[in-house]
């Protein structure tokens, strides 16, 4: 086992291509996708398994946010690569106190209430603390808006990886006509802007460029070209 584990944090706007390029990197590297996601909906499965009141929630009840946080706390989470048995098509197999919750938790009933518990700030601590004890194990590649300062500040490599806002509307389009839906450019262009507005205006966990990220633009490369560039830069680093 080694002294210390490898540890990749990207963060960046939408639709930089973030979620895919760390998915393809992880595999490609053999490293755990850490899908910080999926504790919060974790969180949200706990709720609702111990029948938490979402609309007291929801107004952030100090005694129904208390305890809450108290059982999340105090709850295992767990994150591995899929073993043979597992490989249903997941990317990666999550656990709560031992019990495979990897399908439970991508219930619609989960998906609906997630974004209640995700706002509360006790949770979010909780969960953060969860997710560097899962990085802390293993050989990671996350990604999100705060995971280069906030989560994984000690990331041997962190990324900013961006795109210009005209291949972010491209390929966001590109993603929801994958879906089967049918997008109008200027709509999509203006939804991008405000997302970008908001999450660089947050009071908590902003989207920022830390000095020690690599700012990677990967306007005009492919996925794979994205991936490519990036597992050299892991090469070089895992030499010195």
């Amino acid at each position: 086992m080694p002294d210390t584990y490898f540890q990749i944090a990207i963060d960046g706007p939408v639709a930089a291509g973030k979620g895919t390029v760390s998915k393809k990197l992880a595999e490609k590297l053999g490293y755990l996708y850490v899908d910080t996601g999926a504790t919060y909906r974790v969180a949200t499965l706990i709720a609702m398994r111990n029948n938490f009141d979402f609309a007291k929630l929801d107004k952030e009840d100090t005694e129904e946010v208390i305890a809450l946080t108290k059982l999340v706390e105090k709850s295992s989470i767990g994150m591995h690569v899929p073993k043979e048995a597992e490989k249903d098509g997941r990317l990666i197999t999550i656990t709560l106190n031992g019990e495979d919750v990897s399908w439970a938790i991508r219930a619609e009933t989960v998906s609906s209430k997630v974004y209640i518990v995700a706002k509360i700030p006790q949770i979010r601590e909780v969960l953060v603390a969860k997710q560097q004890e899962i990085a802390a194990s293993a050989n990671v590649v996350m990604e999100g808006r705060d995971i280069t300062y906030r989560v994984l500040p000690d990331a041997q490599l962190k990324i900013y990886l961006d795109a210009s806002q005209e291949e972010r509307v491209r390929r966001r389009i590109e993603q929801l006509n994958h879906r089967g839906e049918v997008v109008n450019e200027a709509e999509v262009e203006a939804e991008i802007k405000k997302r970008d507005e908001t999450d660089m205006n947050r009071d908590t966990d902003p989207l920022k460029i830390v000095d020690t990220a690599w700012h990677f633009d990967a306007t005009g490369l492919s996925i794979n070209q994205t991936v490519d560039k990036i597992i050299e830069r892991v090469d070089t680093l895992r030499d010195l």
